[in-house]
């Protein structure tokens, strides 16, 4: 690393030490809060940033959501680049979409309905856009990526289950039980860390968490469990697609490191390591942003300054 960028690094780090306390339900400044009609129902997005400018799309997992990004979209919009994230179907804000609104009707949540509807918002906006998929997202972004390179620039993989099958499979300590889960007592377990902050975030995270949850509906959340205890094997069709990709994680994991190694190995993609949890998108959003910020030059020239 050049001493310019060990500085940079240096900053980011700084930056990441001294996060405030912030009310993440409020958006920042600037974002334009709206809903997006997806196959499964309307899905409520923010976006920010000039929409002329190259699209970056950022997609959070199993009962996260857009207000997850709240520090990492106004780092890259700063760079000059046009920023959207949504919540998933069934999740916070989009509790409203779901498998009743498909043609025809279906009565589950079903990783199909997550790849439709990610191909739907990607196909509406400009593409190809970076897209990053959070924890479950991530499986779903790999999905829509094999299916439909060409509405990919980059992809990076968030603290995303770094193993196909049974997925929890390789979780840490928990890990010998899971072929005993269900996906319902999957849930419940998730849930019950969360409630319990066992992550120890701050006050003002935990209160959005904790609120959160009263909207995101049981049924999907379940269902996204399920998902994930059966996660398909698209490694050899991601390592063989020529964009660039990231594997981001926190040291201290669900899984272990040395999962995420491998399957940034068998991908082809690069790995950066925080020090955080399963989380580097609200604990080190600056030191991620600069890794994707690298990654995105590989596939596109400088963006303009915002």
């Amino acid at each position: 690393m050049s001493d310019s960028g060990a500085e940079a690094r240096r900053v980011a780090v700084a930056r990441d030490e001294s996060l405030p306390d912030v009310d993440w339900a409020d958006p920042p400044a600037g974002t334009v809060v709206s809903t997006f009609l997806a196959p499964s129902g309307r899905l409520a997005t923010w976006s920010l940033g000039d929409p002329a400018h190259p699209r970056v799309v950022l997609v959070a997992g199993a009962t996260g959501s857009k207000e997850d990004f709240h520090f990492l979209m106004p780092e890259l919009v700063a760079a000059g680049y046009f920023t959207q994230s949504y919540d998933l179907a069934g999740n916070f804000q989009s509790a409203g979409a779901g498998p009743w609104n498909l043609e025809p009707p279906e009565d589950r949540y079903t990783l199909r309905l997550f790849v439709d509807d990610m191909i739907a918002f990607l196909e509406a906006g400009t593409t190809p856009a970076h897209l990053l998929g959070y924890s479950f997202a991530g499986v779903v972004a790999a999905v829509v990526a094999v299916q439909r390179p060409e509405l990919v620039a980059s992809l990076t993989f968030l603290g995303t289950p770094p193993d196909p099958g049974q997925s929890f499979a390789g979780v840490k300590r928990l890990g010998a039980f899971a072929r005993l889960a269900t996906p319902g007592g999957a849930a419940a377990l998730m849930r019950w860390g969360v409630q319990v902050n066992v992550l120890h975030v701050k006050p003002g995270r935990l209160a959005f968490v904790r609120d959160r949850f009263r909207f995101t509906r049981r049924d999907a959340h379940r269902d996204i469990m399920r998902i994930m205890m059966e996660a398909p094997d698209v490694e050899s069709r991601l390592r063989a697609l020529s964009i660039p990709k990231a594997v981001a994680v926190g040291e201290h994991d669900l899984w272990p490191l040395e999962r995420h190694a491998r399957f940034a190995e068998a991908i082809g993609a690069s790995i950066s390591v925080y020090r955080t949890g399963h989380s580097p998108c609200e604990d080190a959003p600056y030191e991620l942003a600069a890794d994707m910020l690298a990654l995105f030059e590989k596939a596109d020239p400088p963006a303009p300054s915002a």
